[in-house]
């Protein structure tokens, strides 16, 4: 067989692996043993999403690789790690001779609302594997960066990654391929807690939040809806959460009808509450929402969009220190998160933001208004929100620091004043 004509096959298979979500049941092209007969093998199918990114328009990074090693503490030149080819763009005309493989650059903030782009497939021995990385290439001197960020009324800079060139992005992860099988995961690059701004530097660095998320079938594990069009400028923002905590998160994208949809996927299965919330309004939750293995949960129709309360907010804000003194704040790897508990249940995250990586400066608007909250009903009925009986303006704020498991809380209410609070670690 040519060299062209093995080309071709092998990109066109290639293509027809990266279309759609697939299901872990594939076992068409998926021999159950490698060559000596004995070993059995399956199939690893990798994949990209976003959540939003909280004042960026763009965010694009350059992957060269994605390894997996059944190890989770396994070293850079350990033996044993398994490489992923990334899908490859077909030239035209097609060449006589196969080019090199190239990166794959591409913009973390045009894979909301449930798009995904690939990051290629290879066959492997069956079993668990506990470590993936994610390696980005060095970057360019120069625009086009191969990782770049652009803040929002700001030019396109190029972004700081620490380590992640040499090593890549680790990831602890727990995924199993069956035997003569497909398993196809996501990962979710949290986008809008991956960037740390560096104080007075203006520089912005990479402090990737990242998850790997099943994907059983291209038609369950979405939860989708529609809010009304005037939260359209109002950075508005959809995620489902669990004790708090975000498990998937989008903002809406406005169709040509005029309508703002949001489609959230993959979400593993469970029940979570789903949580709108945007600027100049009050937070949105309806609970009880289940994402089911094969099938779309749809909230609402397009006639009944969901529009929280108009709302004032106001601003929390303070420093995340480490040290044995308030004044070392550098690198702290801080994260605060704006925590509200509803009445009976459940708490929700409201916002969150990075403390700065040599200040510890974070700062989040807070809504004002009274949050509102509905139980979920199957269907596409309307509605019923109803004000929550938790006091206005009282938040929880939660802290975090790199290399630590500890969590600090602060109660803070706000009012005429921005509130402000400060959290002080001092680690072993």
């Amino acid at each position: 067989m040519s060299l062209t004509r093995s080309w071709i096959i092998a990109l066109t298979l290639a293509a027809l692996a990266g279309c759609g979500g697939g299901g872990s049941t594939d076992t068409a092209s998926t021999p159950t043993s490698g060559g000596d007969g004995t070993t059995p093998l399956g199939t690893l199918r990798v994949s990209l999403t976003d959540s939003p990114a909280c004042g960026y328009d763009n965010a694009w990074v350059t992957v060269e690789k994605v390894r997996v090693h059944r190890d989770a503490s396994a070293g850079d030149n350990d033996a044993g790690w398994i490489d992923l080819p990334l899908p490859q763009p077909v030239p035209t005309p097609l060449p006589t001779t196969l080019p090199a493989p190239q990166p794959l650059r591409v913009d973390l903030l045009t894979l909301t609302n449930g798009t995904l782009v690939p990051l290629g497939q290879v066959q492997l021995p069956a079993g668990r594997y506990s470590q993936l990385r994610l390696v980005l290439a060095d970057n360019t001197a120069g625009d086009p960066y191969a990782n770049a960020i652009k803040p929002t009324g700001g030019a396109m800079m190029a972004m700081t990654t620490p380590s992640a060139q040499q090593s890549g992005l680790k990831m602890n992860v727990d995924i199993t391929v069956p035997a003569g099988q497909q398993a196809d995961f996501a990962i979710d690059f949290d986008a809008c807690k991956s960037f740390v701004k560096a104080g007075m530097s203006g520089k912005i660095m990479l402090k990737p939040v990242l998850s790997m998320l099943p994907m059983l079938s291209p038609a369950g594990q979405r939860i989708q809806g529609w809010l009304h069009p005037s939260l359209a400028t109002a950075g508005a923002t959809v995620s489902v959460q669990a004790g708090g905590v975000v498990v998937r998160a989008t903002p809406p994208t406005m169709e040509g009808s005029g309508n703002l949809k949001f489609d959230l996927y993959p979400v593993p299965v469970g029940s979570y509450n789903l949580v709108v919330t945007a600027r100049g309004y009050s937070s949105a939750i309806v609970t009880g929402v289940p994402s089911l293995a094969s099938a779309a949960t749809t909230i609402n129709s397009v006639a009944f969009p969901i529009l929280p309360p108009v709302s004032g907010t106001q601003t929390a804000s303070g420093t995340v220190s480490v040290g044995a003194g308030p004044d070392n704040t550098i690198d702290t790897g801080g994260t605060v998160r704006a925590l509200q508990l509803l009445s009976g249940g459940p708490t929700i995250e409201v916002a969150s933001d990075n403390a700065g990586h040599d200040d510890g400066h974070y700062a989040m608007a807070l809504p004002l208004a009274t949050p509102v909250k509905a139980p979920y009903v199957s269907g596409t009925v309307p509605l019923l929100f109803t004000p929550d009986a938790v006091v206005k303006g009282n938040f929880r704020l939660a802290a975090t620091v790199a290399r630590s498991t500890e969590v600090q809380f602060a109660d803070v209410v706000l009012g005429a004043t921005p509130a402000q609070h400060d959290f002080h670690f001092v680690l072993p």
